[in-house]
Parts: structure tokens; C-alpha cells; sequence
């Protein structure tokens, strides 16, 4: 289990809050209970705070130092946060609205989890999903194939490269329970500023297991690898270095 920096994490927050609003913009009504599956240090709650001001709203992360900072960060009486693991947690009672932003992808079974958590969607109720789906991009082939050589493949056996997932898998998932699904795919293109910006971005975040794994003096190495090869992946210009992402979402309301 990678351990989270929230700070790591926050640096492209900007980038990484857009497709939060893309989603939750296309979730209808107006839920009175929320819960946020993998909300990370809690920088999401005021939008969803903005956008339902009466509803009561559980943000739950695997990550307690995530929580930590969801805490100390968030001034909000009907916000609150757990740390707790997803494939196992359940909560108390139906929950109007199940939200969640790029986590299931860190979930070997997603869709078994998601299964067992849609038995507490209320009637009327919504299941918001968005994942990244760019496992066959350069940023996560160069991990992976880095992760293969010597020395390093020897600690990197475990690590787990992150899967692709179609919009039509969920549009297929959801409609076959008898969930009304809106499912799409949008590639956002990233301007990111400053020397090695899209390692600075994987390392936030898909990068993360395979630095952590690593014995310390095998990281710089790694690291400077990966590096390479994703200037050469990614040319910077004289105004950023672009970073093509695409990302799955789905939004499945119970009728």
C-alpha cells in the first residue's frame, strides 16, 4: 500500500480538480447525503459543499495522512472523514450519493466493490465514477518498463501497473443492474510548468508505488531514468510542457 503526500499530491490540484466539476456537474437532483470514496486531503469538499449547501457529506480515504490533512484543512459542521479501505467499508445507511475521483483504478476489483456498494444507494440515488484511463500512455509504459530492468525489477515485482478502463465496461455494469447511466470519455491536455513537470506529476500519484518499493539507494536511479524518457516522450516548448490525459466517467442513478 503506497503511502500518500498530500502535499505531492496538491501540486497540480488545479489539473486534477477539473474532471471532479466535469462530473459532478452531470449528477442529478439534489442529494441530502454524500459520500466521497477516496477523497483524498479533502480539497474536493467545498466544491461539493457549493454545489449541494444542505447536504452532509462523509469524504473516506485508505490514506491516513490524507485524512489528516482533509481534517486540518476542512472548517465545515456537516463534513466529515474516516480513514478507511474501500473494499471493505460500508456505510450506516442509504447514501443518496456515492462520488468518487480517480481511486477505482487503484482497486484490483473494482467492479465486485462497487457491486457490493450499490446495495446502499438509495432509491432515486446516484453512483458517480471517474477513473484515468491512460495506462497505455508513455507516463505509465515507461514506468513499467523501467520497473522491468535490472536492478530494479528485483524490488518491482509486486507493483501493480494501473488498468485501462472503457466507458463502455461501466455503461455495460451499471445498465445491466437497471441503473440509468451517462458514461464518457474526455482527453484533458495539460500545460504543465517547470523542469521534468510530467515526472513531478506521476510521482504524486502512479509513480508512487514503485518509488516507494524501491530501496533508498536505488530511487535516484529510477527516478533519473524515467526522467529521460519522459522529456523525450513529452518535448517541452517555450510555454509548458503539453500532457495529454484521458479519463473515463460515469454517473448511474438508480430510478
Amino acid at each position: 500500500m503506497p503511502v500518500w503526500d498530500p502535499d505531492r499530491y496538491l501540486q497540480f490540484a488545479d489539473s486534477r480538480t477539473r474532471p471532479f466539476l466535469d462530473l459532478i456537474a452531470q449528477v442529478p437532483g439534489a442529494p441530502a447525503s454524500i459520500v466521497d470514496l477516496g477523497c483524498g486531503p479533502g480539497h474536493l469538499t467545498r466544491h461539493l459543499r457549493a454545489r449541494w449547501p444542505q447536504a452532509r457529506i462523509l469524504g473516506i480515504d485508505s490514506s491516513a495522512e490524507m485524512i489528516d490533512e482533509a481534517i486540518r484543512s476542512n472548517f465545515d459542521a456537516f463534513a466529515s472523514y474516516d480513514a478507511a479501505d474501500v473494499t471493505t467499508w460500508q456505510p450506516n445507511g442509504p447514501v443518496d450519493l456515492f462520488v468518487s475521483n480517480a481511486m477505482f483504478q487503484w482497486v484490483p476489483n473494482q467492479l465486485e466493490v462497487i457491486a457490493r456498494l450499490l446495495q446502499f444507494v438509495a432509491p432515486g440515488g446516484t453512483f458517480a465514477v471517474q477513473v484515468p484511463n491512460n495506462a497505455d500512455s508513455p507516463t505509465h509504459v515507461t514506468l513499467a518498463e523501467v520497473a522491468q530492468q535490472e536492478p530494479f525489477a528485483q524490488h518491482l515485482t509486486h507493483a501493480r501497473r494501473l488498468p485501462t478502463t472503457d466507458p463502455a465496461l461501466y455503461l455495460e455494469f451499471f445498465a445491466d443492474r437497471g441503473y440509468l447511466v451517462d458514461a464518457w470519455e474526455t482527453t484533458y491536455l495539460h500545460v504543465l510548468p517547470g523542469a521534468d513537470p510530467v515526472f513531478d506529476w506521476i510521482s504524486g500519484t502512479g509513480a508512487r508505488p514503485y518509488l516507494q518499493a524501491l530501496p533508498d539507494d536505488l530511487v535516484a536511479p529510477f527516478t533519473d531514468e524515467v526522467k529521460v524518457r519522459s522529456r523525450e516522450a513529452y518535448p517541452t516548448h517555450s510555454w509548458g510542457t503539453p500532457l495529454p490525459f484521458r479519463r473515463t466517467f460515469a454517473v448511474a442513478t438508480r430510478p
